[in-house]
């Protein structure tokens, strides 16, 4: 049984993130970096049961979780190709990008992974389609899915060229207020102690919430930002340094600033985390008053 993604206690910054991408899964996926147990894993898998369907008539949604480990053929799937050149079939095994269409798409420590494998997430997620070519045969298949990674900075960082390619970025840490750490405590507890029990105390907030999210996706494409926001957002794009041009096509300036921005910014050697956001909420500030 899975912890409610509702009795999570706290990281409002990374909920939010999942939530939007939920509501519109083109944003790109979402980076989640932190410390060992601060919540990453149990709000992924939590997330899941919040979701619709991401297309009208598939079925529920999961989570499908990409193992450190995994080979190219593992990931994109394979071809039979003796079956192939022998009967004239075009066999195709599927692989992990299969299992994840209309899914949640996990992978643990994205940071330890294979460039050339975040490289092939990447691409198929933004593409929506997964091409397997092995000796002249060739097979395609949908893969549309929200990709999630998260890691531990302090195990090895991820290479500039994908960090950008993550749609959002959050950083999480530990709770510091002692009442909050005290009801993180107190609600653990409770779902060890009888998980059915305490899953069922968070029913009535998980169908609300769940319902918020199926009113935001029929309004999501009723919203079209004016010429003055998709400014103010170039602009706080221009005025943090951000390099290229991907950041700046989000709706809700204030909301999306931290989540687009921080991860894209050149960043000085030995420089903390907590600097970019001064400088984001800083410039954010500046654009929207002036």
């Amino acid at each position: 049984m899975l912890y409610p993604f509702t009795a999570i206690v706290g990281q409002d910054e990374m909920k939010l993130a999942l939530l939007l991408n939920a509501i519109n899964p083109s944003i790109g996926g979402v980076l989640i970096e932190g410390e060992k147990g601060t919540a990453k894993s149990t709000a992924v898998r939590a997330l899941a049961n919040l979701l619709p369907p991401m297309e009208t008539g598939a079925s529920a949604m999961s989570v499908v979780e990409l193992p450190i480990n995994a080979t190219e053929d593992r990931v994109v799937g394979s071809i039979n190709l003796e079956k192939a050149l022998q009967e004239g079939v075009k066999a195709f095994e599927p692989g992990i990008l299969h299992a994840a269409h209309q899914n949640i798409l996990y992978v643990d420590e994205v940071n330890l992974l294979d460039d050339h494998i975040v490289d092939i997430l990447l691409d198929v997620a933004a593409m929506g389609v997964n091409t397997v070519e092995r000796e002249g045969v060739s097979h395609s298949h949908p893969s549309r899915f929200i990709l999630v990674g998260t890691m531990n900075p302090e195990e090895g960082d991820l290479r500039p060229q994908l960090l950008d390619r993550f749609g959002l970025s959050v950083m999480v840490y530990g709770e510091q207020d002692p009442a909050q750490r005290m009801e993180v405590i107190k609600r653990r507890l409770a779902f060890g102690d009888n998980p059915a029990e305490f899953v069922e105390t968070y029913k009535e907030s998980e169908r609300a919430l769940h319902d918020r999210l199926l009113e935001a996706r029929k309004l999501l494409p009723t919203i079209i930002p004016s010429d003055d926001i998709l400014l103010k957002i170039a602009s706080i794009s221009v005025g943090v340094g951000v390099d290229g041009h991907r950041p700046d096509i989000d709706d809700d300036i204030k909301v999306a600033a931290r989540l687009t921005l921080k991860h894209r910014m050149r960043r000085l050697p030995f420089e903390e985390q907590g600097h970019d956001e001064d400088r984001i909420d800083t410039v954010v500030s500046a654009v929207i008053e002036g």
